[in-house]
């Protein structure tokens, strides 16, 4: 039955479609709001890229509508409409491929649109009823088996014959790419300095566990288990990358270090030499990816006096865990996730901790987050309401960066009002909270610079009742055994952990291709916002993430395992794009912006 919703997106569609066809740039754009966005993910503009306002839309469809050649649209399940605002979902074509699109319309025009790009025609996943078969049933005295097949790639591929894709990082980014590739058929080897996949997890000290529950973080094509603990240690997290990585047959080098790259602008590749456990090999890749996770190198501060000083110091990073401390005064600089994990490992574990608080820092107790963030979207009530996993990526992802601080700044009021008492008992102690600057909480200051923050898995309740003392400053030097800050406190200490966060990933692709390439491509991560640690021009995107760069056949991709997974598509079809000859005229590529 025709609801007077479907007939109001109908209706919209219809105008929308007609105006397309036409190539008619100034009736399509009369179908948006003077206040709108339109979020692409690949499928007209060959970029990750949004356009605020009817003018930018309009530039958008002049410069793409022809090659796009967008067809075939049609609803997708019933709209739905609350506060006035019109949510439907549909399914299109483009002259290369299929996508699914998401709009927001208010008064009958557009104030959100979504459109991505879900698989290449003639390229698609071999997936369900088209999945391979396996094994050619009868006699063949000619046969080759799998494990035939499979042993002999492994040992042509990067010598023999050469990958199309490298991807530098094998966490979970570099692996969630690689089972992207290798199931769209692309050549592909994922190198990793660590000896196995998930080794990156098992090397972080023992009691980290992820803050973010299970529902955020299944990884491609392989959910975790119904029994899956919502939260997972990071041992459990490391069996299923290395797990996951076999699974999935990747093509994955471990204790390989990639040391040097250079693009040949005539031969369209990479020159990339990596030491293969003590082997020096030649890769030469048309697409060079790195996949660093979210951050660079560890920032470890340099203070006067650390080559004096007796104790044990380190990043967080290259914390071990609590057990050589128990007894001893630990001292922690910083007073993030890191920072707050490692305090409340070495409270554990009978240490004497102090945190060094040097800059405000977003809290959030993790059952609040899950119950107002992440649960209407990631958790089990969203699940059994239909909400499968791709379905919460696109909703969250129809939410364009520019607006989205309006979305988050609600969730975060019903939380400070809801755990007042949390955080009076954290002011008492001196602690000092903030929730971004405009109060849109964790999730916008982890896009808009990615540290700062902490979600609250019983730490903080350590240093709300004293367990872990807290002082306030910056630090000004190092005795040979004691932490001095500027206002002439000093800490005894036996051990101190940086908990000081890391750089750019601009820093440690410089150490690979150069000054000169990385300074072309710009910063990394970040949208531009103009906020605290985010300074602009605004982008409206993660920069240089999951898209083209100012760098030909240079990508980067990670971030957190939602990111890992969801953006790996989008990057994938990309690079199999350009392996096939597809042409691929990028729409509003990046500028290069300082990259301090």
């Amino acid at each position: 039955m025709t609801t007077d919703l479907t007939t109001r997106a109908d209706t919209w569609l219809t105008a929308f479609q007609d105006a397309l066809a036409a190539r008619d740039v100034e009736r399509a754009v009369s179908l948006f709001a003077e206040d709108c966005y339109w979020r692409d993910l690949v499928s007209f503009t060959w970029n990750l890229l949004t356009v605020e306002g009817r003018d930018a839309v309009a530039d958008l469809l002049r410069n793409t509508l022809e090659h796009t050649d967008p067809h075939d649209f049609a609803l997708v399940g019933e709209p739905t409409e609350a506060d006035g605002v019109t949510e439907a979902w549909l399914s299109f074509e483009t002259a290369t491929g299929r996508g699914t699109a998401h709009v927001r319309l208010v008064d009958g025009k557009v104030w959100t649109l979504l459109t991505t790009l879900d698989e290449l025609k003639g390229h698609e996943e071999p997936r369900r009823t088209s999945r391979p078969k396996g094994v050619e049933h009868g006699a063949d005295r000619k046969r080759v088996t799998w494990l035939e097949r499979r042993e002999s790639e492994q040992a042509e591929l990067g010598y023999a014959t050469q990958p199309e894709v490298v991807v530098i990082g094998g966490g979970q980014g570099g692996i969630a790419l690689g089972a992207r590739l290798r199931q769209l058929g692309v050549p592909t080897i994922v190198v990793e300095r660590n000896q196995r996949p998930g080794d990156s997890w098992r090397r972080r000290y023992k009691s980290l566990a992820l803050h973010d529950p299970v529902w955020y973080d299944h990884l491609p094509y392989l959910p975790f288990p119904d029994n899956w603990p919502v939260f997972a240690p990071k041992d459990k997290i490391g069996d299923w990358l290395e797990m996951y990585a076999r699974v999935m047959e990747l093509n994955y080098w471990g204790s390989t270090t990639a040391r040097s790259a250079a693009y040949d602008e005539r031969e369209q590749r990479w020159s990339l030499t990596v030491d293969r456990d003590g082997q020096e090999v030649t890769l030469s890749p048309r697409q060079l990816v790195f996949a660093l996770g979210v951050s660079g190198k560890p920032n470890v501060p340099v203070l006067p006096g650390q080559e004096k000083f007796l104790g044990d110091q380190h990043h967080s990073s290259q914390h071990p865990g609590p057990d050589a401390y128990a007894g001893k005064k630990a001292v922690v600089i910083g007073s993030n996730n890191s920072a707050h994990d490692i305090c409340g490992a070495l409270w554990e574990a009978g240490a004497e901790v102090t945190m060094v608080q040097r800059s405000s820092t977003c809290v959030i107790k993790s059952d609040s987050l899950m119950e107002h963030g992440l649960g209407p979207l990631y958790s089990e009530r969203a699940v059994e309401s239909g909400v499968d996993t791709r379905t919460a990526d696109l909703i969250f992802a129809s939410l364009p960066y520019r607006i989205m601080n309006e979305f988050q700044k609600p969730i975060y009021d019903t939380i400070r009002e809801q755990d007042a008492g949390f955080y009076e008992k954290l002011e008492r102690a001196g602690f000092e909270l903030d929730f971004g600057d405009d109060d849109s909480g964790l999730f916008m200051k982890y896009l808009r610079r990615g540290s700062g923050y902490y979600i609250d898995v019983g730490a903080a309740q350590l240093v709300a009742d004293g367990s872990v003392r807290l002082v306030k400053g910056q630090v000004s030097e190092l005795t040979e055994r004691e932490v001095v800050l500027e206002d002439g406190t000093r800490l005894e200490a036996d051990l101190v952990v940086y908990a000081t966060g890391f750089g750019s990933m601009n820093g440690l692709a410089a150490d690979i291709v150069g000054e000169q390439v990385a300074d072309r491509v710009g910063k990394v991560w970040g949208l531009g916002s103009g906020t605290t640690k985010d300074p602009g021009p605004w982008e409206g995107e993660q920069r240089n993430m999951w898209k083209p760069t100012q760098q030909q056949a240079l990508w980067f991709h990670g971030g957190n395992l939602h990111q890992s997974r969801h953006y790996s598509l989008y990057l994938a079809l990309q690079l199999k794009a350009r392996a096939e000859g597809i042409p691929t005229p990028v729409y509003g590529l990046q500028s290069t912006h300082h990259t301090s």
